[in-house]
């Protein structure tokens, strides 16, 4: 959504209506002392204010950086750090205190405070356009359960409100169940969906659509193994939007042009942009591009190319220079060994290139990289400066929860056309299933995931509903300085409520006073 508030006057009022909050869960309140009538006087308030909550998913403990990717990538069986970082999340050494993600916790309140507040503001307000209440309703319904959704799957039960409240009473709020959370959620929505408008263009590109709503309704629902509901959304998004599956799987992932980072695949994505001050881009793909300290493979040695001697880092460096690349990332989150393996992947497996790269420009790496996720450029993507967008939802993922959903309702029967569409574009010649029992089809769907999703935030959430988080966790390789298999307990399906929400409020323990089986 390319609404880049550049002028210092709408950056201030922005930072005035949302973005000010102290650091202390329910204890924001910016506007308890002005009444609702001061409020939203106009149809571009009320979008400024909406705009302003997008922003707040900027946040590097949510979608900026690695504050989500943390919990929903780190500690599974696709990725993990290049070097001993990161090691209390990866490794299981989460506690009260200790990677408890209170940082994610703060920020996603923030969104719930900010959308509740908005949302009975523009509800019933006569100075807006009908046509302003019904997208902004709908898209600060959508932001709600979008926050909502990342609270109940990384801490399950948690305080819970769509309502104004003072802030006394906020900050008492004991948990609520999760399946209360979900189902209200839910309803949300769908309300949201009708809301909605079905498409954008131009510099509102990156708002949530109906197909928005419709996709996290389904997820929702596919957690929930609720699956003719879940089937059902999805069959809605697939027959009824615009989007379709792009022909070239790498394709979907290239934001090497700033002005054209969308595409037809992509549902719903946090957009970012390189900007002056850097309070609308990215620091996520510095994650994914290698540091050239790191690299080439060997670097250290003197080598001749082209009958010139010299170091392997200031030739290979040099040869990125003159493609205006270079690797000026933390190197940070990187295939573990057994993914990076091309032997790992189903022979013919056209996305294997398209996000593996071991080798750049004949040189041998030290660490395989996701090519999906990283972007060496260094004119439009300079590092703690990226404008790539976090793909939230994309159609492909949509295929794959129908195909699921379908298979755990009727067997693999139907279900097999949905992911052999998907699988169409990944070969070639075509591999399509046939032949499989549910239970085989099941099974192949934990790879088909993490082969089509990977470094797309899926996967440890995948393991955890499917059941299998510990399994695969202890099976597969890691590298020397990670040891998750020995420290993962059944426990670790969930994050501990954070330490300082505890001592702000003993509430929170009320209804477990074991916090998630962390005491």
């Amino acid at each position: 959504m390319k609404t880049k508030l550049t002028s210092k006057f709408l950056i201030l009022l922005l930072s005035f209506l949302v973005l000010s909050s102290c650091d202390k869960f329910l204890e924001e309140d910016l506007r308890d002392e002005i009444t609702p009538d001061a409020f939203f006087t106009n149809d571009k308030e009320a979008e400024l204010a909406v705009n302003g909550v997008y922003r707040l998913y900027h946040n590097n403990n949510l979608y900026g950086q690695r504050g989500l990717d943390n919990y929903y990538t780190s500690g599974a069986d696709i990725q993990a750090a290049s070097r001993n970082v990161n090691n209390a999340i990866h490794n299981y050494l989460i506690q009260e205190g200790t990677a408890d993600g209170n940082g994610t916790w703060i920020q996603l309140y923030r969104v719930i405070n900010n959308t509740t507040e908005f949302i009975s503001n523009i509800e019933g307000n006569e100075n807006l356009s009908e046509d302003a209440i019904n997208q902004r309703l709908g898209e600060l319904l959508f932001l709600r359960a979008l926050a909502y959704y990342h609270l109940t799957n990384l801490w399950g039960d948690v305080p819970f409100y769509t309502e104004q409240l003072p802030v006394p009473e906020r900050s008492v709020l004991g948990r609520s169940p999760k399946a209360e959370i979900r189902s209200a959620m839910k309803a949300d929505l769908a309300r949201a969906f009708d809301l909605l408008p079905a498409s954008y263009s131009g510099s509102n590109l990156g708002r949530a659509s109906k197909w928005a709503a419709a996709t996290l309704k389904a997820k929702y629902h596919l957690f929930d193994e609720e699956w003719a509901l879940a089937k059902a959304e999805c069959d809605i998004v697939i027959d009824q939007s615009p989007h379709r599956l792009l022909d070239n799987y790498a394709d979907v992932f290239d934001q090497s042009d700033p002005s054209n980072q969308y595409n037809d695949e992509h549902i719903f994505v946090i957009d970012f942009e390189a900007d002056l001050v850097g309070e609308l881009s990215t620091t996520r793909t510095d994650d994914y591009n290698p540091r050239i300290r790191d690299e080439p493979a060997g670097r250290n040695n003197d080598t001749i190319v082209d009958g010139v001697s010299g170091s392997k880092v200031s030739i290979f460096q040099g040869l990125l220079r003159d493609r205006n690349e270079d690797m000026t990332g933390f190197g940070w989150s990187v295939p573990l060994p057994e993914f990076a393996l091309r032997e790992n992947w189903q022979e013919g497996d056209l996305r294997y290139d398209a996000t593996i790269v071991s080798e750049y420009l004949g040189w041998k790496l030290s660490f395989p990289y996701f090519r999906k996720n990283w972007n060496l450029d260094q004119e439009n993507s300079l590092r703690s400066n990226h404008p790539e967008n976090y793909i939230v939802f994309r159609l492909a993922d949509v295929y794959l929860m129908a195909a699921e959903a379908e298979n755990e309702l009727n067997g693999p029967g139907s279900a097999y056309a949905y992911v052999n569409r998907v699988r169409e574009r990944a070969f070639e010649p075509d591999q399509p299933w046939a032949g499989m029992s549910q239970d085989q089809f099941r099974e192949a769907m934990f790879d088909e995931r993490r082969f089509e999703l990977s470094a797309e935030g899926h996967r440890r959430m995948d393991l955890i509903r499917w059941g299998i988080l510990l399994e695969r966790v202890q099976s597969v390789q890691h590298r020397a300085w990670n040891n998750p298999g020995t420290n993962i307990q059944p426990y670790h399906v969930l994050l501990p409520i954070p330490q300082n929400q505890l001592e702000l409020n003993p509430n929170l323990l009320e209804s477990d006073p074991s916090n998630n089986g962390y005491r």
